[in-house]
């Protein structure tokens, strides 16, 4: 695994949420903080502990400790129907088995929480599984199919898959219209996408291109992005024509996707 992503809310929309990389043999403490006590991850939340817990990097997971002596946190997958794992106080270095998970801290309000992404995980060889030819060969692009973000991939890919267009790609809004009738992602907002779509293009395709160029506005970074996303899928077959059936029913198939000029954002 060559790292994991960790992605902190922002409390404010005027705030921009913080996001941080570790590598393997890396580690990032969590809680409120203080001077003589700073923390990587700052909870500003008065139940949360000055020094709450610590996430550690290794070569092939990520493991999570809870500094707390009375609260239990919990690390749910969202991607997993409901799935979750419980860390007990003073539990140090619990591996987290979840690509995709939310880390869940108990405060008097409700929760405060902060999402881990853990893009590479090691698979053994199909023709050796007992690996007793050297180093492992790694996949190239490891995409599990049963994610969310793998549903957003194939409906940035569903109108060159039928046809539809050769140049332009959904636009984020028309991406959660299109995932709206799904039944587990009723509650798909524009944010998520536009999250899940950095997801893929920096950690699971690592792609560059004009979203990383200094001088481009953020509406052709983004476009941008989306093309480069759809671009590397379709040209290594990572999204295929089967993968449409992952969709949700269209509500009049051969319908055109909506004007993006009328879907109210150029994401």
């Amino acid at each position: 695994m060559s790292g994991i992503l960790i992605h902190l809310p922002s409390e404010r929309r005027t705030e921009p949420a913080m996001t941080r990389r570790l590598g393997p043999g890396e580690a990032a403490r969590f809680g409120r903080g203080s001077k003589v006590r700073p923390v990587e991850l700052v909870l500003p939340d008065p139940a949360v502990s000055r020094l709450a817990g610590e996430i550690r990097v290794t070569e092939d997971h990520w493991q999570l400790s809870n500094f707390s002596t009375t609260h239990s946190y919990l690390v749910e997958n969202p991607e997993g129907a409901g799935e979750y794992l419980r860390i007990p106080p003073r539990r140090s270095g619990a591996p987290i088995p979840f690509e995709f998970a939310r880390v869940v801290l108990p405060t008097r309000g409700s929760t405060v929480s902060f999402q881990v992404f853990a893009p590479d995980h090691v698979y053994l060889d199909a023709d050796d599984p007992g690996g007793s030819w050297g180093t492992r060969t790694l996949n190239a692009y490891s995409l599990d199919e049963t994610a969310t973000y793998f549903l957003v991939l194939v409906a940035l890919c569903e109108p060159r898959l039928r046809d539809e267009s050769a140049v332009s790609v959904p636009t984020t809004p028309q991406v959660v219209e299109r995932l709206r009738g799904h039944p587990a992602l009723t509650r798909l907002t524009a944010r998520a996408v536009s999250s899940h779509i950095d997801y893929l293009a920096e950690q699971k395709l690592r792609v560059r291109g004009p979203q990383d160029r200094a001088d481009a506005g953020g509406g052709a970074r983004r476009t941008g992005k989306r093309e480069i996303v759809v671009g590397v899928a379709l040209r290594f077959g990572l999204v295929r024509e089967e993968h449409l059936a992952l969709l949700p029913p269209r509500t009049a198939p051969g319908l055109p996707l909506p004007d993006p000029a009328r879907s109210g954002g150029h994401r």
